[in-house]
């Protein structure tokens, strides 16, 4: 029922591959890199070009998502830091300034950058942003939602209104609140950060839902019916529901994103929990919510075993979805930055699974081997122990406290050591992942292993993989510096492609059974594995006017536009997603966020373009 059913020749032959679903948590600074572009030929089919604007700092990696107002007449581009800061733990430098471009798009093929909303020094604007039209007894008018990560010393976090009625004259109505459970205990707390966000309205009052970058599995819900003064009404951790699936390995379970939708009288929230899969909540009382089910990630990733001929473990990664307009389907987008599974052997038996570092080609991950060497953290100041030899050794790094640059420069000036192994911290977003953040020196291999791998290459017990969710990046794995441990005998490497999507039906008691999966054919052919840019998909809007449609920000892969199509209409187990149009310049796209608003009866599309600005599509 797949969509992309081509073969290649070198993978004709089914193989079983026993591997776990290594996560690559899509947190800060982790949304990919700027390597190369897949080229294109401009639209195609179901998507038509209207107008484009790039922002007058224009830079590879500076925008991130994209909002529109209730009228279509100004979109909104958040502004992700770009070569100043590409995200916590990357090592950027300088004061990069985030904030909000405002681009007045009531000429819809002249769109113009009229105004800035600007952040707070280091304090980033991701994937949280909408505009919603505000109706309450204590505010009416549009309230724009923006998110904040931090990026440096002065940044900010949590979540803030902005009062957009007057996009020219954007006024705050309140700034970086949030949960402040984990820095509770001094005397002006600091709300922790937040990636994501979402406000709905409900019986003349106003809610928001947010996510926790620092308690990850948190789902964090506040009353903003008076938007100057938020107050938080609940939190809830949803692996209390039993959502992840630790069977196949699925167990960095935590929130990414969400939407909330009234369906036949019942304001449901769809949640993307990432290993946990699809969650379901139904939230009529917002600060009691009710859990209604979650989807399941198949035990053998289809899109590898239909395209490739193999069998993987899928990896989980549920990122983003949508109900479409009828509420029959939901899409939903697995995000993933990596197109090959590392398998790191070790002399004494030991399998487990990695990364390749953003800058170290799966090439130079291939030849690392050496002996093991725990090292800390690895910050500025630290004490990295010369190998006991010239070569032949490689560093073990554990994550936490300061940059991964900087550990890496620290391992370098120690001198002596082949390679780096950077292991995951203590937290929801953690522990058994192999994460792929960014740094800036390629003079080392880098590669990334899970927190129990890190424990693994020292013959240490102890790790427990509930205490680890629980915890966070203060805590020490129980490794005294300079331990030598085993020795890396090789790194393998399978081909399993990028991100896909997920079409799943809703049942009539609002269950989700997975119909189909969808994904470009670049995306699973490893002629494309390196130098094109991203290939994943990233996020989803559904058609307003159209149930059958949606649409794609899929990175390097451009826009694509899907249509459920279906042999028997009853039957929703015979529909699957079919592209039927796209757009992707001929310089290449980066696209991120993509959002959908209708103005004279048609359906238009604003994609960003993390390199550029805003793109406006329309369906022909």
């Amino acid at each position: 029922m797949r969509s992309s059913r081509f073969v290649l020749a070198a993978a004709a032959a089914a193989v079983s591959i026993a591997l776990t679903a290594p996560a690559a948590y899509a947190g800060p600074g982790q949304h990919g890199g700027d390597e190369g572009h897949l080229i294109g030929t401009g639209e195609w089919g179901k998507v038509e070009l209207v107008g484009q604007v790039t922002v007058h700092d224009a830079e590879e990696g500076l925008i991130a998502d994209v909002a529109v107002d209730p009228d279509g007449d100004y979109a909104y581009l958040a502004r992700w830091g770009g070569s100043d800061c590409a995200g916590p733990e990357t090592g950027g430098q300088g004061s990069p300034d985030g904030g909000v471009y405002v681009i007045d798009i009531s000429d819809l093929e002249n769109p113009v950058e009229v105004g800035f909303i600007a952040t707070h020094q280091d304090t980033l604007v991701g994937e949280g942003m909408q505009v919603v039209r505000f109706d309450t007894a204590d505010f009416t008018g549009d309230v724009l939602v923006i998110n904040h990560e931090q990026c440096g010393k002065n940044g900010k976090a949590g979540v803030s209104l902005w009062d957009v009625t007057d996009p020219l004259k954007p006024k705050k109505l309140s700034e970086h609140f949030g949960d402040i459970t984990i820095d509770a205990a001094r005397a002006t707390p600091d709300v922790n950060q937040t990636h994501s966000a979402f406000l709905w309205q409900a019986d003349g009052r106003a809610y928001l839902v947010a996510t926790d970058d620092e308690e990850a599995s948190d789902v964090d819900i506040f009353d903003v019916t008076n938007p100057k003064k938020p107050v938080l009404i609940g939190e809830f951790d949803l692996n209390e529901f039993g959502v992840s699936q630790p069977a196949l390995g699925l167990t960095d379970s935590f929130l990414h994103d969400m939407v909330v939708k009234e369906i036949d009288g019942t304001f449901y929230m769809l949640l993307s929990y990432w290993d946990g899969g699809y969650v379901l909540l139904d939230v009529d009382d917002p600060a009691n919510p009710v859990f209604v089910g979650d989807s399941d990630f198949a035990p053998v990733d289809p899109e590898v075993l239909a395209v490739l001929g193999y069998e993987l473990i899928p990896e989980g990664n549920a990122h983003q979805a949508e109900f479409t307009m009828d509420n029959q389907f939901v899409i939903g987008t697995d995000e993933d930055f990596d197109a090959y599974r590392l398998v790191v052997n070790t002399d004494d038996g030991g399998v487990y699974n990695a990364r390749a570092g953003e800058l170290t080609t799966i090439e130079e991950a291939q030849e690392v081997t050496g002996t093991t060497v725990f090292v800390g953290k690895a910050c500025p100041g630290d004490t990295v122990p010369a190998p006991p030899a010239e070569d032949g050794y490689i560093a073990v790094v554990e994550r936490g406290e300061c940059f991964f640059e900087e550990k890496i420069q620290t391992v370098l000036a120690a001198g002596g050591y082949d390679a780096v192994i950077i292991m995951n911290r203590e937290g929801a977003d953690a522990c058994n992942a192999a994460t792929v953040p960014s740094y800036d020196t390629d003079a080392i291999p880098v590669i990334f292993v899970g927190r129990e791998a890190g424990y693994g290459l020292f013959d240490t017990a102890g790790f427990d993989i509930d205490a680890c969710l629980q915890g966070n990046e203060t805590v020490d794995a129980p490794i005294s510096v300079g331990t030598v441990g085993d020795v890396v005998t090789d790194v393998g490497a399978v081909f399993d492609g990028w991100g896909y999507v997920h079409l799943f039906s809703v049942g009539d008691d609002m269950s989700l059974t997975e119909v189909d999966t969808f994904v470009i054919p670049e995306a699973m052919d490893p002629a494309f594995a390196e130098g094109y840019g991203d290939l994943s998909v990233h996020e989803v809007a559904t058609d307003p006017l159209d149930s059958s449609l949606a649409y794609l920000s899929y990175y390097s892969g451009g826009l694509r536009a899907v249509q459920i199509q279906c042999t028997n209409p009853a039957d929703p187990m015979t529909c699957e997603l079919v592209e039927v149009g796209g757009y992707l310049d001929p310089d290449g796209n980066n696209f991120w966020g993509v959002e959908t608003f209708v103005r004279d009866g048609r359906t238009y599309i604003l994609a960003s373009d993390r390199d550029s600005g805003l793109w406006i599509f329309v369906d022909p």
